[in-house]
């Protein structure tokens, strides 16, 4: 089959060529034979426009010039002189037009002749009328001459606007055989080419249908891995759900076996020292002094173990609510931290696990405005809207560039996907310089229990 299939392939490929180069050789022929025809056809109206404006400015001259043989006045002199002016200028104009063609600059030269006769008959009336010799002006004036001039002039003037026309005519003809000739040009081109295209049809058919089975092919191969990077992504999704839930209730078991183990003995060995201390009336100073160190000391230990408690599982979410555990998160973290905390917290009422999900927030927020902001004002707000609870966190830290994230900040990455896990939304607001604000919006339907 290749025998076969190459000598066709280079038919068309042969014959796709010749008419591309016919094509591009009629077009360009015909492209300079328009250009040559439009260039002469403008150079014919421009000199039309040129002959209207020369038989305008006579007749101008012609006006002023009667106006002040009439009258006088010598207004009437200001457009005579204009316009013999311009009727120099504007045979200068028609010379440089006609100086490629002889047989209408002769036309033209008779036309010149004309007027210069025009022009002088009429520098000769104003001069007269200006010596005050009235007989000799009247009587040129009453002459047929300046008719017969005119007469003349505007007999020329047809000529060379006949002249004009017929090659204009003759442009337009030209014009007209270009485009049939590219008329035909294309028909041949179009037909050579659908030989070849349909020669290429032929050939590429084998080739389309094996691409066919061939994109049929990725894009099974493309389903399938979608399919299992989704399926993978809802396993990690879940698992990481999973792992959070494991997480928390290991911490709340924690702080149950820290609260009733630790703080039972805690609590035990402090009542012992106090029994020792009472029955210790006459002892020394150094016994005093140590058993009340060992008291300081298992004070210290209680303090630390209910800290430890709250931050496993703050006691304060479950008997208090969200709005007093944040009060108090809040407090705590600004005498901790040194750091002026507001907060505007609004009474809600959620399920135990979106409670401890904007809790968990939070803390986790205040913890990172505590190592990294170095901030002076921190703001919490909780407020409770029509179907959903939303909760900010704000400072005016040195804060960062949020767009830039790094893969590390294991932190905010933890809150997101704590708080979509809720169906809620996290938006994190940051530039550098400018603070932070951590928000999130969680829907009041969100782990309800039945």
């Amino acid at each position: 089959m290749r025998w076969f299939a190459m000598p066709k392939v280079t038919v068309s490929l042969v014959l796709a060529a010749l008419a591309a180069c016919l094509l591009v050789g009629i077009n360009e022929a015909g492209y300079k034979r328009s250009v040559a025809a439009m260039h002469d056809m403008a150079k014919a109206q421009r000199a039309r426009t040129d002959l209207g404006t020369l038989l305008k400015i006579m007749l101008d001259a012609e006006t002023g010039q009667r106006g002040y043989l009439l009258t006088g006045n010598t207004d009437y002199l200001a457009p005579y002189d204009s316009a013999v002016n311009a009727v120099h200028r504007t045979l200068e104009q028609l010379r440089a037009g006609y100086a490629e063609n002889p047989d209408d600059l002769l036309e033209f030269d008779k036309l010149a002749k004309d007027v210069a006769g025009k022009i002088s008959a009429m520098a000769v009336t104003v001069r007269l009328r200006e010596q005050g010799k009235e007989d000799g002006w009247k009587a040129v004036l009453l002459t047929d001459v300046g008719k017969e001039q005119m007469d003349a002039i505007r007999s020329q003037f047809d000529k060379l606007i006949e002249r004009s026309a017929r090659k204009v005519e003759i442009n337009q003809a030209q014009i007209l055989q270009a485009l049939q000739l590219s008329r035909i040009g294309i028909a041949l081109v179009a037909l050579t080419g659908l030989l070849a295209f349909y020669m290429y049809l032929r050939q590429s058919n084998a080739l389309q249908l094996s691409g066919q089975r061939e994109q049929e092919s990725l894009k099974r191969e493309r389903d399938q891995l979608e399919r299992q990077v989704r399926e993978r992504t809802e396993n990690l999704a879940a698992l990481a759900t999973h792992l959070q839930q494991v997480r928390e209730e290991e911490r709340g078991h924690l702080a149950r076996e820290l609260h009733d183990e630790l703080g039972s003995l805690l609590t035990a060995a402090k009542l012992d020292v106090a029994r020792l201390k009472s029955r210790q009336g006459n002892a020394s100073a150094d016994t005093a002094q140590r058993l009340q160190h060992l008291n300081d000391t298992l004070n210290s230990g209680i303090a630390l173990s209910r800290r430890i408690v709250e931050d496993l599982r703050p006691s304060s979410l479950a008997h208090l609510g969200l709005a007093a555990a944040l009060e108090i998160l809040a407090q705590e973290f600004g005498e901790r931290a040194r750091v002026d905390v507001s907060t505007e917290l609004d009474p809600v009422e959620l399920a135990d696990s979106a409670q401890l999900t904007i809790y968990r927030l939070v803390q986790e927020s205040l913890t990172n405005i505590g190592k990294y902001a170095n901030a002076r004002k921190v703001a919490v707000r909780l407020q409770n809207f029509d179907g959903y609870i939303n909760v900010d966190v704000t400072d005016d830290g040195q804060g960062f560039d949020a767009t830039r994230t790094p893969r590390s900040s294991h932190g905010l990455s933890g809150m997101k996907h704590r708080v979509e896990a809720t169906g809620g939304r996290l938006t994190v607001t940051s530039r550098a310089g400018e603070g932070s604000c951590i928000s999130a919006f969680i829907p009041k339907d969100s782990g309800k229990k039945a």
